[in-house]
């Protein structure tokens, strides 16, 4: 008895690469935490905040519930939100961007 030869499919040659994906620190609103305190803590944690994107992130918290303050990757974005929940900010869980 004869048998033919197996043949295993062949393997694509193509790779694709998934990038890991960005994370949103959003800060929430509440009725304890002042305006000065919002933006002197953006300043003092997020990278690259200057007074006026603070000032105006700290505004869109108050009027519209929330802001995303910063998106990048999943493990500085949890850096910023534990340093931002540490100074008392009401903060919204960690999602993908």
């Amino acid at each position: 008895m004869t048998s033919s030869p197996t043949v295993a499919p062949s393997r694509s040659s193509q790779v694709t690469q998934q990038p890991y994906p960005n994370y949103k620190v959003i800060v929430l609103n509440d009725d304890f935490n002042t305006f000065e305190h919002v933006s002197s803590c953006l300043m003092k944690y997020i990278p690259g905040m200057n007074s006026d994107l603070a000032w105006k992130l700290t505004n869109q918290v108050h009027f519209e519930g929330q802001a995303t303050v910063w998106v990048g990757p999943q493990e500085q974005a949890e850096l910023y939100h534990t340093q931002l929940s540490r100074e008392g900010l009401t903060m919204a869980p960690l999602e993908k961007a």
